[in-house]
């Protein structure tokens, strides 16, 4: 599911970059993106209805 998810919201089907480096420095940034918004939302607590 994370590789689906960083292909189709996060502009991974196509690279403007050219080069094994950037790809894979472009790849890191996006994967770390993708673990800080799981982090958030595991750690966010909805209010309680009242």
């Amino acid at each position: 599911r994370g590789f689906g998810d960083a292909k189709e919201k996060c502009g991974m089907r196509w690279t403007t970059l050219r080069g094994e480096a950037k790809m894979s420095m472009q790849a890191m940034l996006t994967y770390a993106a993708l673990n800080l918004k799981r982090l958030a939302c595991w750690t966010w607590k909805a209010p309680k209805p009242a």
